[in-house]
C-alpha cells in the first residue's frame, strides 16, 4: 500500500480536517501514481461533503480537480512516464463495456462511472479518495495530459469547470453566429464565457448583479446584463440560441430565462441544487424550447478541452490557497466571495 496524507470530512457537520493519514492501493500494470500538487474546489465538494445530495460516505478526502506530477507507473502503463503533468477530473473508472462507454460518453456510463470520491472502488468495498491529499493511484486511461503552457495551479479547475462548460458547449454548437448566455458569473460562469468566446461565440454574461461587469468585460463579454432587476432582460426575448445555467440554486426562476430563448433553442442546467426546479412548461411549449442537462464531459472530451485551452491559452482566475484555509474558503464560495476558483497548493499539506 501507498502511505498518503488528506485533508477529510469525518462527518456531514464535521468540517474538514487535515494530516489524516490513509492507504492508497499499490500500483496495477497499468495504473499511475500521481503526486498531487494542486486540487480545486468545486461547490460539489461542499455539497457532498456536508451530504446535501443524499447520504455520503465518510471518512471522506473531497477534490476532483487534480493536477500534479507522475511518480511512478505500472508495468505496462503506455501513455505516460514518470515526470509528466498530468491530472485527474470527476471520475476514475467506468464499466468500459456498455454503449455510452463504447461510444466515449464514459460520464453517462450505463454501469455507473467510479466517481473519484464520495463511491467505491471496482471491488464495491473500498471508499474512493479525492485530490484534497498528497498522492493518488489511478488507471492510465482515466488520467489527463496538461499542456506544458498550463500552469499546474490553473490546470487543476480545468478537469471540473472547464470540461462541464466546455461539454454542452460542444454539444450544443457554440460557435461563430450563435448567441450564448452564461447565466451565473463564478467559478464555472467565466470559463462559460472564456470557452465560448473561444469558439467565437456572441456571449451575454447574465449576473445577478453590477458587481463583476468590470470582470467579464476584461475577460471579453460582448454584452452583461444585471438579473436582479428583471427589466434588463425584456429586450433579450426570444434572443439567444443557447443558454448555459452555472447557478447551483433551485430558487432561480427559470421562467425568465426560458422566454429570451429563440424558437428551437436551449437552456442547459448544469449546476446542481439541493432540491428540485419548479417548471411550468408552458414557455417550453409555445416556442419549441428545450430544457436539458449536461454533466462534465468524458475523458476523451476532457483531453479534449484541455487542449484546447492550451491552444487558446484559456485559464481560469485562481487564488491559492493553504490546506489549512480549506473550511474558510467554503465558507466564502457560499458567499460568491472567490474570484473565481479557489486551488489547494497540496505540496503545503
Amino acid at each position: 500500500m501507498i502511505n498518503a496524507k488528506g485533508i477529510v470530512a469525518k462527518s456531514s457537520n464535521s468540517g474538514l480536517s487535515p494530516s489524516y493519514y490513509f492507504d492508497r492501493r499499490d500500483p496495477r500494470e497499468n495504473d499511475v501514481v500521481i503526486d498531487i500538487k494542486y486540487c480545486g474546489i468545486c461547490h460539489s465538494d461542499i455539497h457532498q461533503v456536508r451530504s446535501e445530495w443524499g447520504p455520503s460516505l465518510y471518512p471522506m478526502v473531497p477534490g476532483h480537480e487534480i493536477s500534479g506530477v507522475v511518480r511512478e507507473v505500472g508495468q505496462k502503463v503506455s501513455k505516460f512516464k514518470v515526470g509528466d503533468r498530468v491530472g485527474v477530473g470527476c471520475f476514475v473508472d467506468s464499466c468500459r463495456v456498455c454503449v455510452n462507454c463504447q461510444n466515449h460518453d464514459d460520464n453517462y456510463c450505463l454501469n455507473g462511472m467510479t466517481q473519484t470520491y464520495n463511491g467505491y472502488e471496482k471491488d464495491g468495498k473500498t471508499i474512493a479518495q479525492g485530490g484534497y491529499s498528497d498522492v493518488i493511484v489511478v488507471d492510465e486511461n482515466y488520467v489527463l495530459k496538461i499542456p506544458g503552457n498550463i500552469p499546474l495551479d490553473r490546470g487543476a479547475p480545468l478537469l471540473c469547470a472547464g470540461i462541464t462548460l466546455y461539454s454542452p458547449l460542444k454539444h450544443w454548437q457554440a460557435g461563430p453566429l450563435k448567441k450564448v448566455a452564461i447565466l451565473g458569473f463564478g467559478g464555472l460562469g467565466h470559463m462559460g464565457l472564456k470557452i465560448a468566446k473561444a469558439m467565437g461565440a456572441q456571449v451575454t454574461v447574465l449576473s445577478h448583479s453590477d458587481k463583476k461587469r468590470a470582470d467579464a468585460q476584461k475577460m471579453g463579454a460582448d454584452d452583461f446584463v444585471a438579473t436582479n432587476d428583471p427589466k434588463n432582460l425584456q429586450k433579450y426575448a426570444g434572443y439567444f440560441d443557447l443558454i448555459i445555467n452555472t447557478v447551483s440554486s433551485a430558487d432561480i426562476d427559470l421562467h425568465l430565462y426560458f422566454g429570451l430563448l429563440k424558437l428551437d433553442a436551449t437552456l442547459v442546467a448544469i449546476g446542481a441544487p439541493d432540491k428540485p426546479f419548479t417548471i411550468n412548461p408552458f414557455p417550453l411549449i409555445m416556442m419549441r424550447r428545450n430544457f436539458a442537462g449536461s454533466v462534465i464531459g468524458s475523458i476523451k472530451e476532457t483531453q479534449e478541452m484541455l487542449d484546447f485551452c492550451g491552444k487558446h491559452n484559456i485559464t481560469p482566475e485562481i487564488e491559492v490557497i493553504d490546506p489549512s484555509y480549506v473550511n474558510q474558503a467554503y465558507e466564502r464560495v457560499l458567499k460568491s466571495d472567490v474570484r473565481y476558483r479557489f486551488v489547494i497548493d497540496m505540496s503545503k499539506l
